[in-house]
């Protein structure tokens, strides 16, 4: 257990704060006195019209940085006009109702809006023309006021300030397009001559500057040190107990984060439990809902919260924890940003999140406005958790992960190209995040997108560009989920079109808010499932198969073995690649999994298309010289082994998120000819994780192995290679073997 004690404020002296008076009168009625010393300097910088990212712990007033200037503009030119963005809906009403309130002590008449998909027609006129502030999301932006700038004149050119919270939360895919809308906003901000003030908030990461700049493309103020005081927080790491020593296995950390829930929530102690995935998220609510009724307690004030839910049920429960209603919550990382859902003071976390940042995010829920508060981290048996638990000061003490983007992937920034000249013609030399566009605007003419007329490249498709694009997803599309056991067929919930093969193909368990339903039917061109209520005592869990061809080679090296030179061939045995690469994946099957137990009582076929992806990718390759050392039999599982070490020190090295990254074995990759372990960007595209991997190579090689020989298990277990039956009884000495090898 780590005791982070109370701090006290660090506030700003009052002679700072004397311009600030008739913005801060209204945040006094608030509660709010004096500022800290983060806001007042974060303030100083937006007023002197620099460029500020503001970095500093959850519940550490980062909007008042950001509603003072925005306030204290429009106090001095009414005329002048604000755009907010937040990455959610939710984030968006939160944080309008709270600058409305202030502003509204003001006794001004200062308009403050949100526009997102929610918002009736009705209002959206008088929103664009005497909207003071409009509060929306990058979704909106992207699709429903950039390319229809020309409704939009009042904002654009009367806008001083764009604020982007949660800047963090922009990293792969969804930074990536935001690099780009920001491109597009800067190029209409231009047209119309206005020059915005940009102002970031985030939560702790390793490179806030260098993220912000590279989204906004400009140079950013840095500050980080935080004036908030902060409350007494008890942080625990529990390993759950071994129930099988030989084969490491540990007590389900599922199973554990609910019983640790339920003693919290038992002496009415409101309590946030985060997993790390929508069924746990579902599991543990059926746990917890079951443990309540045999408490004879209701288990009304216990719900889930994930991605998928319907927003107006997402809103009540909001709503729910805020006035203390709802007693307990299970979610994933959905309210791990800064939504207020009140004071709780208990945080769950039923396994790693898979970043030092995420995991300060979701402790930071409990005990957000100061007070005691305590944060558990349950570990699962992965290697990843069992590192962080075995090694308390490197988590304490390294710095968060970084926040990587690339606005220049170029099936992203083609299709932004597409959205720009739609919205305003390029100009022959104009640059666009490239400094060469001749050779993606000739493309485009030759698509018949785009025709060159004297210095401009005029948009002549009938498609509507912005529309075609998906900001958080390789795929727009979601499936909708119907209850056939109502009479109306009500819309229960949506799925993504990533996750719908895993989660709602035919006979699949399909659980919402501890409900099971059964999915009868899936018809994947309609994008609809169709489910009805049933009452079972097992849950179903997809198994995909991952095919991975090579497209080509950007990097090539051959590896030396340091110490090996006595053994014959050792010298031409690996080498290591970067390149492009075509991964397929393919749901083919399902288990059936019994509640509590956690036992497989069966399996099911799924029929559905494949996925392809294109990506980058950085592999290892073994030559047939490989037997030499390993026999054909063991060799599959050694790869194996291999993999799931990688799939565990890569994100350690590379900075990253495990979700952002896949590892797969092949015993023989039919491009290579070679046994290969492939490690690739889980985006089309890529990130340019791919090329970082490659560059720390010998780095990873040197925790992979220390990984390896560091665990006590004899034959494999799932805190290094992974399950014994997975290895088979030799595989982790080969891959401890070839680890020796390739870590020199």
């Amino acid at each position: 257990m780590e005791r982070l004690p109370a701090t006290p404020a660090a506030l700003c002296a009052p002679s700072r704060q004397s311009s600030w008076t008739r913005p801060r009168a209204g945040s006094r009625q608030r509660g709010i006195g004096l500022l800290h010393s983060h806001q007042a300097e974060a303030i100083t910088h937006a007023l002197a019209g620099r460029h500020v990212v503001v970095v500093t712990p959850t519940a550490s007033g980062k909007t008042l940085c950001y509603n003072l200037p925005v306030l204290q503009q429009l106090l001095k030119e009414p005329e002048s006009r604000a755009l907010y963005l937040f990455p959610t809906k939710a984030l968006s009403q939160d944080q309008m109702h709270e600058l409305h309130d202030i502003s509204t002590r003001l006794e001004r008449d200062i308009r403050v809006y949100t526009f997102d998909g929610d918002t009736p027609a009705s209002a959206r006129r008088a929103i664009r023309n005497s909207g003071h502030v409009v509060v929306t999301n990058p979704d909106m932006l992207h699709t429903g006021i950039l390319p229809h700038h020309t409704l939009w004149v009042r904002l654009f050119e009367n806008l001083k300030y764009v604020v982007i919270d949660e800047v963090h939360h922009y990293r792969g895919v969804f930074g990536s397009h935001l690099a780009n809308i920001m491109r597009r906003l800067s190029r209409i901000c231009r047209f119309y001559g206005s020059d915005p003030v940009f102002v970031c908030c985030s939560a702790t990461i390793a490179n806030p500057r260098e993220l912000a700049e590279r989204i906004l493309e400009r140079r950013v103020e840095l500050v980080d040190k935080s004036g908030a005081p902060t409350g007494e927080k008890h942080f625990i790491f529990y390993n759950p107990p071994l129930v099988n020593k030989e084969l490491g296995i540990r007590a389900s950390a599922v199973k554990e984060a609910a019983r640790l829930a339920m003693h919290f929530l038992s002496e009415n102690v409101q309590t946030i439990v985060f997993a790390r995935s929508r069924l746990r998220v579902e599991i543990i609510t059926t746990y917890l809902k079951r443990m309540m009724r045999r408490a004879r307690r209701s288990s009304e004030p216990i719900r889930g919260y994930r991605g998928g839910y319907l927003p107006l049920e997402r809103r009540e429960i909001e709503r729910g924890l805020k006035d203390k209603s709802i007693l307990g919550v299970v979610s994933t990382n959905a309210l791990e940003l800064g939504i207020d859902i009140g004071q709780l003071e208990v945080s769950i976390l039923a396994g790693y999140p898979g970043t030092i940042a995420s995991t300060w995010q979701q402790g930071g829920r409990a005990g957000r406005r100061g007070g005691v508060s305590a944060v558990i981290l349950v570990g699962t048996s992965a290697p990843l958790d069992q590192f962080i638990l075995a090694h308390p000061g490197y988590f304490f003490g390294a710095s968060p992960e970084s926040g990587i983007v690339n606005p220049n992937n170029v099936p992203i920034l083609m299709s932004h190209l597409r959205c720009a000249a739609f919205e305003l013609p390029i100009e022959d030399g104009e640059i666009f995040g490239v400094d060469n566009l001749s050779p993606a605007l000739q493309f485009l003419e030759a698509e018949e997108v785009l025709h060159h007329a004297g210095s401009r490249w005029h948009y002549t498709s009938e498609r509507y560009p912005a529309e075609e694009i998906s900001l958080r997803s390789a795929n727009p599309e979601n499936f909708v989920v119907l209850n056939t056991s109502t009479v109306d067929h009500k819309v229960i919930a949506e799925v993504d079109f990533d996750s719908a093969p895993m989660l709602i193909h035919e006979d699949a368990i399909y659980i919402h808010q501890s409900q099971t339903f059964f999915i009868d039917r899936l018809d994947y061109e309609g994008r609809t499932a169709y489910a009805r209520e049933v009452e079972v005592d097992y849950y179903t869990d997809a198994i995909a198969k991952t095919d991975i061809r090579m497209l080509h080679v950007d990097a090539q090296e051959p590896l030396p073995t340091p110490g090996w030179e006595a053994v014959a061939d050792a010298d031409r045995l690996f080498s290591r690649n970067l390149g492009v690469v075509s991964v397929t994946t393919l749901v083919t099957k399902f288990k059936k999994i019994k509640f509590e137990t956690h036992e497989s009582v069966g399996y099911g076929e799924v029929k559905l298309p494949e996925r392809e992806m294109q990506t980058e990718s950085y592999w290892i390759s073994l030559s047939d010289a490989v037997y030499d050392f390993v026999p054909e039999t063991e060799l599959g599982g050694a790869l194996t082994a291999m993999a799931q070490v990688l799939a565990n020190v890569i994100p350690v090295h590379v900075m990253c998120d495990p979700r952002d990254f896949r590892v797969a074995p092949m015993l023989k990759s039919p491009d290579v000819e070679r046994p290969t372990i492939f490690a690739y960007d889980a985006y089309p595209g890529g990130i340019g994780l791919s090329q970082k991997a490659y560059a720390v190579h010998r780095e990873l090689m040197k925790s992979a192995l220390e990984l390896v020989e560091g665990c006590g298990c004899e034959g494999g277990c799932p805190s290094c290679v992974g399950p014994l039956l997975d290895v088979g009884e030799r595989g982790k000495e080969y891959a401890r073997m070839l680890f020796r090898m390739l870590a020199g």
